[in-house]
């Protein structure tokens, strides 16, 4: 939809705030792609973490409701769970999912294990500094018990949430993950700007 604009602008959405980061879906979903062989039907996808207020979150879960067959399995401390309009789109398209505070029964179920770190600056007096998120760690003990064709993703920056000691494991993804978001937006921006085609024909 243009408004009647002769001219229209394309406009990419880079993250906006708490709520939406389609780009991330689009990297997150070629990722997985990639690493699962093409065969993303049928996960059980276990995000982790600031599930409240992060947009990589919600966007993954949209976009991943194009698959068929995805189980969701969402974990967080009780103060950084899931939003009740999250929910209800899971619900209206009767998309299989729960919440959960056992991380390690989650993690052995998990074909890809989404970890995010606390969104702390959408604060208001500071409150994230009071929230015991250490339960939400992944850890080099934890690698023992997660699937070996599983893999472990991340939005990045991360903290804590994930042992640099996990870094070199085959099943860690998010360095792959990183260079895929360079890719996927090259690859949009050439799609906005009608290049595409161009660029494959060479």
């Amino acid at each position: 939809m243009f408004n009647n604009s002769h001219k229209p602008i394309p406009v990419i959405n880079a993250g906006s705030g708490p709520y939406e980061h389609p780009t991330q879906a689009l990297l997150d979903v070629y990722t997985m792609h990639k690493a699962l062989k093409g065969e993303v039907d049928g996960k059980t996808i276990f995000m982790v973490g600031d599930l409240k207020r992060g947009r990589t979150i919600r966007s993954l879960t949209y976009l991943m409701s194009n698959f068929k067959n995805i189980k969701f399995i969402y974990g967080a401390p009780q103060e950084l769970s899931l939003a009740d309009d999250i929910k209800e789109f899971l619900r209206e398209n009767k998309l299989k999912f729960e919440e959960t505070n056992n991380f390690t029964e989650s993690l052995k179920k998990a074909d890809v294990i989404y970890s995010t770190r606390i969104q702390d600056e959408y604060d208001e007096h500071g409150e994230s500094k009071t929230i015991d998120y250490t339960k939400f760690y992944i850890t080099k003990e934890h690698l023992s018990i997660i699937k070996e064709d599983s893999i472990i993703l991340h939005p990045l920056p991360r903290r804590k949430e994930v042992d640099t000691e996990i870094d070199l494991d085959p099943r860690a993804w998010y360095w792959r993950q990183e260079i895929n978001g360079m890719w996927t937006r090259a690859a949009l921006i050439a799609y906005i700007f009608k290049l595409d085609k161009k660029i494959l024909a060479k």
